[in-house]
């Protein structure tokens, strides 16, 4: 890429500024210290990208879809009231399993019931 001082293109510069906005503090001081990017710097920026990246995945992963809802969760889910939420379990519309006094409602079966009442206009 150059040195950051004399005799780079606006082009070149953009780019180092560029890419140190995306360099942590700590390299970012010693890039500017030297005045100069090195594939050792870059090399560590991509490490350390992809790290944040795997963590940021592995987090929506984890708290990407519960498989089981309850019923509150469910009527704000489909934005309905608990009376229709009761209908629809009465009906047979909506699977329910009944654990004690708490109705758990599989996030799989809303979203099939969801395909399949699905209507294109």
């Amino acid at each position: 890429m150059g040195w950051l001082g004399g005799g780079t293109t606006p082009c070149h510069c953009f780019r180092i500024v560029f890419l140190l906005s995306f360099v942590s503090n700590q390299y970012q001081s010693n890039i500017m210290a030297l005045e100069v990017l090195t594939t050792d710097d870059l090399r560590e920026f991509k490490i350390e990208l992809l790290e944040d990246i795997q963590k940021l995945l592995k987090q929506n992963n984890n708290s990407a879809e519960k498989r089981w809802l309850k019923s509150y969760e469910v009527r704000e889910l489909l934005n309905i009231s608990p009376g229709t939420l009761q209908h629809m379990r009465v009906s047979g519309a909506l699977p329910f399993t009944k654990i004690g006094g708490t109705i758990y409602y599989d996030n799989g079966e809303i979203n099939d019931l969801l395909q399949k009442n699905k209507q294109s206009y």
